[in-house]
């Protein structure tokens, strides 16, 4: 009997458009979140390589900071993952929302 197994990709396209596997992800002992770091997390759980779960564990954060870089990536692409300019499209997506 063929139970249901998830297989997952041995690779994803990142952000940049080059190839993302579990090597050349950023280093589970990652402090410094650059926005690149930040965007290839995103692109990897969109892709299947890593899960949710997984990414938490493996990078120590809570799900709603990376829920936070999802909805900012969908909202405002990688410029969104930017520190210093989340207020800035947090408040232009609010104002495209009330129009």
């Amino acid at each position: 009997m063929i139970e249901n197994q998830k297989i997952r990709p041995a690779q994803v396209i990142g952000p940049l458009g080059e190839p993302l596997t579990l090597d050349t992800l950023p280093p589970a002992n990652t402090t410094r979140w650059v926005v690149r770091r930040k965007a290839e997390v995103v692109a990897a759980v969109n892709g299947g390589l890593l899960t949710v779960d997984e990414v938490c564990e493996r990078y120590g954060l809570t799900l709603e900071e990376f829920a936070g870089w999802q909805r900012s990536i969908d909202r405002s692409g990688m410029p969104g993952l930017r520190v210093t300019r989340i207020q800035h499209y947090r408040d232009l997506y609010e104002r495209q929302q009330r129009f």
